[in-house]
């Protein structure tokens, strides 16, 4: 059996599946007959059924005589490709008699006027296996050297190339044929094919020319420098003393006016030296790339050779240097860009870069408040979640971070408010000495903020840490000021009524906001033509939320109320002041307690609001010691507990991304270069080889199981054994490609006539080609290799049936069932991350959703969770910390995203009744939710699937 590489491989057409073959009399009458269009087309379907598996030996005299003769182009091309599949042998291992024809119109096409006809002819002889057809055209093809035209040398050059390397008896000369060429050659793209060859073919006539031209290098067309730089690259990890003579050249191609040579060059420099002007070359003309390339995927694929730069010890600290030019890429719109180029700026900047690296930041966050675009919130957002590592990592800078941040409170984007409230709160818990800039900037922007939640937190923040008698004042004026004329309930009625006095309708109830027209004066209107409308837009903010029915705030508002009226207390000892500010925040609970019960919010108060502040009037009546403990003390200790949990669980992500990699074992011999042969100097992998082995799906996986068992899961059986004919097919999954290794095994004593393996795909697979038909002997064996393309991550069935017929049987065709593939979606899920907001924001976005319900007999929540991150790939968002203890019940956030960059959440939640017995399995249910419904439903298979398996080996155990 010949090794893959040894196949011819064809040219590929894919073909309408709906089409009526046409029959082999009517393809006849046409080629023989017809004119120019309807030959053509009659050459296409002969084309099209040889490479389905018909043999068609009655035409190929046909065409020899009534289509070969044409000069048509569209003909001349169309025969090419049908020389190139048709069947040369007879059955017996011998050239057919009919190619002797075809030999000579090869030679006379090679010596045709026209170039195009020349050097196609060329391009044709390059896919030839059949050094018989080869030998007679050799002088032809060396004559079409001198050619005039560039396209026929540079045809001439690959095709002397594929010869040389395939049948190199042909033209045992080659090398010194085309070096010979390449002094003479002044074309770029015949003196790039033939330098391509003479690397492949003579390395060292290679670099006697490279020698020889080296200072023009610079001057050469981008093709013909991106050979050199693979020739380079080659050399000098193959003999790494050479590269001293070669590194100038590659310092020079760092300045190509072409962007493919300047990466191939940085990335060639990287790998011959480590010096850190080298590093620093390199990594500045990746920057300058990512800057000036306009295409997305390229900046994200420069982005990321700059983080493998990053992620070497050695080079970081070249980087760190780079750190502002690094930042010039945020001029990118591309989200993606700017979330990996401030990532990877985070992680570079050092204590002398970080205030450039905050003036740069707050430069952009003022360019984000004009521009309104759908990304510009997701970029603020970034913004923020980046300063507010920055300061964590650097406090002495957040002085300058906060008020900067603080302005973002109001902003409409509420996910950007949000964060920054995050980072206040994690700044004013752990700096004290921010804590009065703070406050104050928080009281400034504090009737600005629009939405509720970000008011509620602000509200929280406010009441927790204001301790001075000052702050506090200003926090119950503010607080009177959002709220608006007091008592809320009596103040509505009036105004329904229409009984509010002109006075009060300018003020709107507060002392702050007041009626103004444009031209500066006070707006009068009276009570009769004052409409509901302009009564609503009058609102002050957190009065607006009340009547919207959102009594959380209310809630949150009387908790605020209580720890200040407390801390009040303790701080001033006047009690006719003391008194004053407790009636008023007990007036305002009792105000807000009032409204919820009124009916004239849109929605009612709930239970639990009423709860919390009938609990919160209730505090400050009595005033028991235990509860001024708990909203003085108690209520702080929990936010510090939640933060050192947050960061001691950052501390170990980071230091899990630290793991050092011991590269070199103690007991490793030491390379002297004086005492070691040359070649064995190079140490590191061959970067073209190892990219090419990847792009062919070819490197070696480390299996965690060393037997190979894995694999052999992977082998479905496709027949019975007692079939007539047996197959089995190893499923290998190469990312975007699936590929079908069939075993076919004739299980009789008769020989199979063009066996045929017909395959048909489910859901979002194709199938790349068809495979050929094979003939086989008594009780032998074959392989055939199937391709299928995957479009999405949905789980897609192969299913078919193999065809056959036996020698001397009149009957029809044989045909074998086949068992269906179903193809595992799980080699295109990746375990990921994201914040809780990130997922939560996801979870309301997303419309599919499917709800499996558990049916195991695991007994255990946490042996459940395991196996549901097992069988589905994905990763358990909750902490640790959160999952530990026993208290019957569980609920757990799970997040993936496949390789087509589709996100899948899932929630887990699970428990076990205390009234069963300890044996009793887990009950419970777990929701997937996705943007698409095939994956949404696929995933939900996976898990039902495998908690069937789970069931069915439990009792064997």
């Amino acid at each position: 059996m010949s090794t893959l590489a040894e196949q011819p491989c064809y040219t590929l057409i894919n073909l309408p599946s709906d089409a009526e073959p046409p029959t082999e009399i009517q393809l006849r009458t046409d080629l023989e007959k017809g004119d120019t269009k309807t030959k053509t087309d009659a050459l296409k379907k002969t084309i099209q059924m040889i490479l389905n598996g018909e043999k068609m030996p009655s035409l190929l005299m046909t065409i020899i005589r009534f289509v070969m003769p044409s000069q048509d182009h569209m003909i001349k091309k169309l025969l090419l490709i049908f020389w190139e599949i048709v069947p040369k042998y007879t059955p017996d291992g011998k050239m057919l008699h009919e190619m002797i024809l075809v030999c000579d119109a090869y030679r006379k096409d090679l010596q045709h006027p026209n170039e195009f006809i020349q050097g196609s002819t060329l391009r044709f002889l390059c896919k030839l296996k059949e050094p018989e057809l080869l030998e007679p055209l050799m002088p032809s093809i060396r004559q079409c050297l001198k050619h005039r035209h560039s396209y026929v040398r540079r045809n001439a050059v690959l095709a002397i190339y594929t010869i040389y390397r395939n049948f190199d008896f042909l033209i045992q000369d080659a090398p010194e044929l085309i070096a010979e060429y390449l002094e003479g050659e002044q074309d770029m793209s015949c003196k790039r094919n033939a330098f391509m060859m003479l690397i492949h073919a003579d390395q060292e006539r290679a670099l006697s020319y490279l020698s020889s031209c080296i200072e023009q290098v610079t001057s050469f067309g981008d093709i013909l420098q991106l050979v050199i730089v693979e020739l380079i690259y080659k050399v000098c990890h193959a003999n790494p003393s050479e590269r001293a003579r070669f590194i100038r050249c590659i310092y020079n191609l760092l300045n190509s006016s072409s962007p493919a040579v300047r990466y191939e060059a940085a990335g060639t420099l990287v790998t011959l030296s480590s010096a850190p002007t080298a590093i620093k070359a390199a990594a500045s003309c990746y920057i300058e790339l990512i800057v000036k390339e306009s295409d997305n995927n390229v900046k994200l694929i420069v982005l990321d050779r700059l983080v493998a730069l990053k992620d070497v010890q050695a080079h970081e600290k070249v980087l760190q240097e780079l750190v502002m030019d690094i930042l010039r890429v945020l001029s990118a719109p591309d989200q993606e860009v700017r979330k990996k180029t401030l990532n990877l700026a985070l992680d570079l900047v050092t204590s002398r870069s970080v205030e450039e690296m905050v003036l740069v930041l707050k430069k952009e966050v003022v360019k984000t408040n004009n521009i309104e675009h759908e990304d510009t919130g997701k970029y603020r957002q970034l913004l923020v979640r980046t300063l507010h590592q920055l300061s964590i990592k650097f406090p002495d800078i957040a002085t300058t971070i906060i008020p900067v941040l603080i302005e973002f409170l109001g902003d409409t984007n509420e996910a950007a408010a949000a964060d920054v409230l995050v980072f206040i709160r994690e700044a004013i818990h752990r700096f004290e000495s921010l804590r009065p800039l703070i406050i104050s900037r928080l009281l400034d922007v504090f009737s600005t903020i629009k939405a509720v939640k970000i008011q509620r937190a602000a509200l929280w923040i406010l009441g927790e840490y204001c301790s001075s008698s000052e702050d506090i004042q200003s926090v119950m004026t503010l607080v009177r000021q959002s709220l608006g004329e007091l008592p809320i309930v009596d103040d509505e009625l009036k105004k329904a009524a229409g009984e509010v006095k002109e006075d009060d309708m300018m003020s709107g109830g507060g002392n702050i906001q007041r009626l103004v027209t444009a031209d500066g004066t006070y707006a009068t209107q009276s009570a009769f033509d004052k409409t509901s409308n302009v009564k609503k837009a009058e609102n002050p903010p957190m009065r607006q939320f009340l009547m919207d029915g959102d009594f959380f705030v209310g809630a949150a508002l009387a908790t605020c109320l209580t720890k200040l009226a407390l801390r009040y207390m303790a701080l001033t000892h006047d009690h006719k002041k003391q008194n004053a500010f407790l009636a008023e925040a007990m007036f305002i609970m009792a105000s807000v307690l009032h409204l919820g019960k009124s009916g004239i919010p849109t929605k009612p108060i709930t239970d639990d609001d009423v709860d919390r502040i009938a609990t919160c009037l209730r505090v400050l009546a009595d005033q028991s010691p235990l509860m001024l403990d708990i909203f003085n003390t108690a209520s702080r200790n929990s936010v510090s507990l939640m933060l050192a949990a947050k960061m001691a669980e950052e501390k170990e992500q980071q230091q899990a991304l630290q793991k050092k990699v011991v590269k070199v074992q103690a007991d490793d011999p030491i390379s002297f270069a004086q005492l070691v042969n040359k070649n064995e100097l190079g140490a590191t992998e061959n970067m073209f080889e190892l990219t090419l082995s990847q792009a062919l799906g070819m490197t070696n996986k480390k299996e965690k199981d060393p037997l190979g068992a894995s694999k052999l899961n992977k082998v479905t059986q496709l027949t019975g054994f007692s079939d007539p004919v047996y197959a089995e097919a190893y499923v290998h999954v190469n990312q975007f490609d699936i590929v079908l290794d069939v075993l076919i095994v004739n299980q009789t004593s008769d020989t199979l006539q063009n066996l045929t393996l017909e395959l048909a795909t489910l859901g979002d697979l194709k199938l790349v080609e068809k495979p050929q038909p094979q003939t086989m002997a008594p009780h032998d064996f074959c392989n055939i290799k199937a391709n299928v393309k995957v479009a999405s991550t949905e789980s897609g069935i192969i299913f078919g049936n193999i065809v056959y017929d036996v020698t001397g049987a009149a009957s029809d065709r044989n045909v074998v069932v086949l068992n269906d593939i179903h193809i595992d979606i799980m080699d295109y899920i990746v375990p990921n991350t994201c914040t809780d907001s990130e997922f939560r924001q996801m979870w309301a976005e997303f419309e599919w959703e499917n709800k499996v319900a558990v049916n195991t007999n695991l007994s255990s929540l946490k042996d459940f969770l395991g196996h549901v991150i097992k069988c589905t790939n994905m990763r358990c968002l909750t902490p640790e910390k959160a999952l530990q203890g026993d208290c019957g019940f569980m609920a757990a956030n799970l997040y993936a995203k496949s390789i087509f960059g589709e996100d899948v959440l899932a929630n887990l939640s699970i428990e076990k009744p205390g009234h069963l017995s300890p044996d009793a399995p887990v009950q419970g249910h777990i929701r997937i939710r996705a943007k698409s419904q095939g994956m949404a439903l696929s995933m939900g298979d996976k898990i039902n699937q495998s908690q069937k398996a789970n069931r069915v080996a439990a009792p064997a155990e």
